[in-house]
């Protein structure tokens, strides 16, 4: 006897397990462990036995988000599966992806897919009864309606299921073949023509040209055509020899094992058995890229600190259907001098990172009150988060403003400030590039607005961050390759079915951040997510100059934010966050405390300035240019912005002279003292408002002014001069006029302007939207597994027989079920109980007993695998074992 055959008598004395619950039990904790590790939908909640898990591992959205978690060879041999015959074996599987010529990459990663596809649930069987589960099969073979995701169609005798003996017999007459005495044995006869190669290239021999032009062109799918009611003498010749089937009126399909035959056996036109490799676009020095990735670190900190104080007194104003206009966003690009899009990607960022927000309708009622610290247990709120419920409900609009995290956010050091932003984009699944574009209902998404989460956000951000990590360092990888390696490893990554020909990738462009996508384009979103993560990366640091810098290494090592605390805090304090911060320190500039002032009435910071001067010199100039070095120029305006603040001219000189390491220039103290000499000369008060000046010939002058007369002006005494318009406007009128005003109070003292900083009430950052529940740790599949395995255990243990109530649940009397527990108690043997909870929910307990007092039960209980206490008066009935299950025994 061979061992061909001895293994075949083997496989028939051993069938194997008849189920995917019966293969589940089979195998060892570790294996079941990997299970519910690769699909964690599994656990939630955790199943009672491996029954309910194999149940629950079939359903269908449990099965389609396991394929979407597929790469694409596992996925091509899931798919070449269904549309083997059911069960297949090894070979068989094999033989649709390798093809009748073989090939030996398919051959050499086919075993760890099918072990992969087994470990996933998705695939139970023997090497000679490979079973697709059931729901995979029904998403993944084709239908009357559309093609597998292979290109297949149906098999012969699915397509001729429905039609009549007749026409099935005179389509073996004109294929050459004997008449049959039935239509079972019709269709095997057919098939079986269909499947010899030989045989079904000598049936091609004598057809048309045209015939088999129409064959090339179903071959590869879709291999549904149209017909008419008459159709031509090439399709004729189709239609009568079996090649072509009906499936509806009008329509035609090529069978699948004649698809096969001329395929040469496979069914996927290019199997991909090997990973893609992600391509080197350039080579670069280390120390290269981490200086270009430390410079764009700290410009990405500028730019939100520029956007953050320009917000600081109060920024837009939030539409009514939420987010940012297009006007405001314009405004913010201006400020910030980048494009739209970009201003849009700083934004979002700061929302995400909890450092702006809306200071009046974000956090929802009942959030307001737990998420504050000085909220006591009587309801007691703040007089800022009172203010903001009013302007609700008085209809007063709300605005964005920063939050009172950017205050503790300001005095970090530059590092663990961008750590802190790190912190938030990894994980965040708002898309900023989608800012612009239009959803499924065709409203334009707007910056802070809904509709911008985008769950693969994250895992394609981090995905792309490790391959750009496995190259070498200051390797920068090929866009193309790496978006096609991203392909190969999601496929159906929130997509319909595959296309057998991917799109070419795109080179030699460098692609653009923002634009918007279709709402219903999976695949041009997961091209899009993989160009932004790319842009996004480089404008925040992470990369530099394409390739990946060693603080972006980092960013995939440690231990990220604890699970509930808040984007900043976590981020601050969080392993991960200390490691980055750390390697990113040496290759940010010390913050300088001196300037250097030129003779043009500039000043130029050559490096960022320790936060007191930026603040100061911020008031009292302009800034002109930014850069590695800071222009600021000063003006009259400026200066007396200054003044204003409450600064005098000798502060202001001491100030330059104190953090100028360059002499000051004269032009420069003759500005200062000029403007200081006129600042303050008129008065303006409320009457509507007034001027007053000691200098009779100003207030003329002013009078004489046409300019003035938009400010029906009228002298009441020689140094006083009353208007009609409000202190603002007179003030800016005269300023208009070239005049230096300055406001005073009541009491006639001068008023100093100083900015006032809006804050919102605490807020915290938006939560990312998970895709799925979050991948569980040891500890978790630990416990899930042993809960599993003693509710199996527990399912599985025989009773006697009992009465039983509506449910299945035992019913004895009260009295019954006690001295029932009690002699269980005593002799320590274990029985079922049905038990109905606080919520009315009934279930079915295995119970070892140990003590019975007080009016309850205190037990060991087998199907929970721990010890539990159960009231009597909701037990609703006992049953005893008929034969003690194995590893039931009592704890003691």
């Amino acid at each position: 006897m061979s061992a061909e055959q001895q293994h075949r008598d083997g496989q028939a004395a051993d069938p194997g397990p008849r189920s995917l619950a019966q293969a589940l039990r089979e195998r060892d904790d570790a294996s079941l462990g990997a299970l519910l590790r690769s699909r964690p939908d599994l656990l939630h909640p955790v199943p009672t036995d491996v029954t309910q898990l194999a149940t629950r591992a079939g359903t269908r959205a449990s099965v389609l988000r396991a394929l979407e978690h597929l790469d694409r060879f596992a996925l091509q041999a899931a798919e070449a599966l269904a549309v083997a015959p059911d069960p297949a074996s090894y070979q068989e599987l094999l033989d649709l992806l390798a093809g009748d010529d073989g090939d030996e990459e398919v051959a050499g990663a086919l075993p760890a897919t099918v072990a992969l596809l087994r470990e996933r649930a998705l695939v139970w069987g023997g090497e000679d009864r490979l079973r697709l589960v059931r729901t995979a099969r029904e998403l993944l073979a084709p239908s009357a309606s559309h093609s597998s995701p292979t290109g297949l169609g149906p098999s012969v005798a699915e397509a001729t299921s429905g039609m009549s003996p007749g026409r099935i017999q005179a389509i073996l007459t004109a294929a050459g073949l004997p008449h049959t005495h039935d239509t079972v044995s019709a269709v095997a006869a057919l098939s079986a023509l269909f499947a010899d190669r030989e045989r079904v290239a000598e049936l091609l021999e004598g057809a048309p040209e045209a015939s088999r032009e129409v064959l090339t062109r179903l071959v590869w799918g879709p291999p549904y055509g149209q017909v008419t009611a008459e159709p031509a003498a090439h399709l004729r010749w189709l239609l009568d020899r079996g090649l072509l089937l009906p499936t509806t009126p009008g329509t035609v399909v090529l069978p699948r094992e004649a698809a096969l035959s001329l395929r040469g056996g496979r069914a996927h036109r290019v199997p991909e058995p090997t990973r893609p490799r992600v391509a080197v676009a350039a080579e670069r020095k280390p120390q290269v890229v981490d200086a270009a990735a430390g410079g764009q670190a700290l410009a990405a900190l500028d730019t939100v600190e520029e956007l953050l104080r320009s917000w600081d007194e109060g920024g837009p104003a939030v539409l009514r259907a939420g987010g940012l206009s297009i006007r405001d966003l314009k405004r913010t690009a201006t400020v910030l001098e980048v494009p739209e899009p970009v201003a849009a990607f700083w934004v979002e960022l700061a929302y995400a990172a909890g450092l702006i927000a809306s200071d009046g309708g974000y956090v929802e009622e009942h959030h307001e009150r737990h998420d504050r610290p000085d909220a006591d247990a009587e309801g007691y709120e703040d007089e800022e988060t009172r203010d903001a419920r009013t302007r609700r409900r008085s209809g007063e609009a709300e605005h964005y403003a920063p939050t009172p995290e950017y205050d503790a956010w300001r005095d970090l050091p530059p590092a663990e400030r961008w750590a802190w932003l790190l912190e938030a984009w990894l994980p965040g699944t708002r898309a900023p590039g989608l800012i612009g574009g239009r959803d499924g209902r065709d409203r334009t998404l707007s910056a802070l607005g809904p509709g911008l989460d985008r769950s693969p956000a994250p895992e394609v951000r981090r995905r792309v961050l490790e391959l750009m990590a496995g190259l070498e360092p200051g390797q920068a990888p090929d866009p193309a390759t790496l978006l096609e390696r991203l392909r190969w490893e999601r496929p159906l990554r929130s997509a319909g079915p595959r296309r057998e020909q991917p799109e070419p990738p795109r080179t030699g462009v460098r692609p653009a951040y923002g634009g918007g996508v279709a709402a219903n384009d999976p695949e041009a979103l997961r091209t899009k997510l993989t160009e932004w993560a790319l842009l996004e990366a480089e404008m925040l640091g992470v990369t530099g100059r394409g390739a990946l810098a060693t603080h972006g290494r980092a960013l995939l090592g440690a231990e990220g934010r604890s699970e509930g605390a808040g984007a900043g805090t976590a981020a601050a304090g969080s392993a991960r966050a200390a490691v980055v911060a750390a390697l990113l320190a040496p290759l940010l500039p010390e913050p300088l405390d001196h300037v250097l002032l030129q003779a043009d009435l500039t000043a130029v910071a050559p490096g960022p300035l320790v936060r007191p001067l930026a603040e100061a010199l911020g008031v009292l100039a302009d800034v002109e240019s930014k850069g590695g070095a800071t222009v600021y120029r000063f003006t009259p305006g400026s200066v007396r912005r200054a003044l204003d603040a409450g600064r005098s001219a000798t502060e202001l000189h001491a100030f330059l002279d104190r953090h100028s390491r360059t002499p000051v220039p004269q032009p420069l103290t003759y500005l200062i003292d000029d403007v200081a000499r006129r600042h303050g000369l008129l008065r303006v008060g409320a009457a509507s408002s007034y001027v007053r000046c000691d200098d009779e010939s100003v207030l003329d002058e002013i009078l004489a002014d046409r300019r003035a007369t938009a400010l029906r002006l009228r002298r009441l005494a020689p140094t006083v001069v009353a208007a009609q318009a409000d202190p603002r406007t007179l003030i800016e009128g005269l300023r208009a006029m070239g005049f230096a005003p300055a406001a005073e109070s009541a009491e006639g003292d001068v008023m100093i302007a100083r900015p006032h900083a809006h804050r919102t009430p605490p807020r915290t950052p938006p939560a990312p939207v998970p895709d799925g529940p979050p991948a569980p740790d040891a500890t978790l599949l630990t416990a899930a597994v042993r809960a599993v395995r003693a509710g199996d255990r527990a399912a599985t243990a025989p009773r006697k027989e009992t009465p039983q109530a509506p449910g299945g649940l035992p019913r004895t009397s009260p009295a019954d079920t006690l001295a029932t527990v009690q002699a269980a108690a005593m002799t320590g043997e274990s029985v079922w109980i049905g038990h109905v909870n606080a919520e009315g929910a009934a279930s079915q307990r295995l119970l070892a007993p140990l003590r019975v007092e007080g009016g309850y039960v205190t037990g060991y209980d087998h199907t929970a695998d721990e010890v539990r206490t159960y009231a009597l008066h909701r037990i609703t009935g006992v049953a005893e074992l008929a034969d003690k299950p194995d590893g039931a025994e009592p704890a003691r």
